[in-house]
């Protein structure tokens, strides 16, 4: 048998798709309309994310059998704080711009549903390797919703990705700009966001009829 067996691979690969933390449990949401408008803020969210879930599933893991049952919120908030202090100390440190555009919204990773629910759906229930892969999943799911939303926004609203021009230069009228293209400054705004995760809801729905809710 090989490293991951077929249920570990399946606590990878289904929140990528069927069982996705924002576009099927609804968790998460208010990210990814909050820090999408930019790729990059996207993209940084989402390892964030992936950093605080993954080890805040092994620790709890870890912890599960001396967790008296009367704290272990208590102790989950600690955990995640401890380690969303880590995320923004780290950016600070190397990312300072990109940590002021993202501010509140790092530290309200601590009450991030996603990753509470992680922790108390499985974590207090699991072993740490099948934990650490559930969270991983789990993260890579919210990342990847995250990343095509800030993709769209970011390349319809700003015309760029990463905050590079691709779609030409405005001011200059080259590229789209020459054909009349116009940067649509709705996409920058948050209902777009909410707009981009309906379609995403729609495309996986009409893909996976089992995802039809009764």
């Amino acid at each position: 048998m090989g490293l991951l067996s077929k249920k570990d691979v399946k606590l990878i690969t289904d929140p990528l798709a069927d069982n996705n933390p924002i576009t099927i449990q609804v968790l998460g949401i208010c990210s990814a309309l909050a820090i999408t408008a930019e790729l990059k803020a996207s993209l940084v969210m989402g390892v964030a994310v992936l950093f605080v879930l993954g080890v805040g599933n092994v620790i709890i893991s870890l912890l599960r059998n001396a967790i008296p049952s009367e704290i272990r919120i208590i102790v989950q908030l600690i955990v995640v704080a401890a380690l969303v202090i880590i995320v923004d100390q780290v950016l600070k440190a190397f990312a300072f711009e990109l940590s002021k555009t993202l501010s509140v919204f790092i530290g309200l990773i601590i009450t991030n549903c996603i990753i509470m629910g992680r922790f108390e759906a499985f974590a207090l229930a699991n072993k740490p390797w099948q934990s650490f892969l559930d969270g991983i999943g789990n993260a890579l799911g919210y990342a990847v919703i995250l990343l095509i939303v800030g993709f769209f926004r970011e390349l319809l609203g700003s015309g760029t990705l990463l905050g590079i021009p691709v779609l030409g230069d405005p001011i200059e009228k080259t590229g789209v700009y020459a054909l009349g293209y116009e940067d649509n400054g709705f996409m920058l705004m948050p209902p777009m966001a909410l707009i981009i995760v309906g379609l995403i809801i729609w495309v996986q729905r009409s893909r996976n009829k089992t995802l039809i809710e009764d």
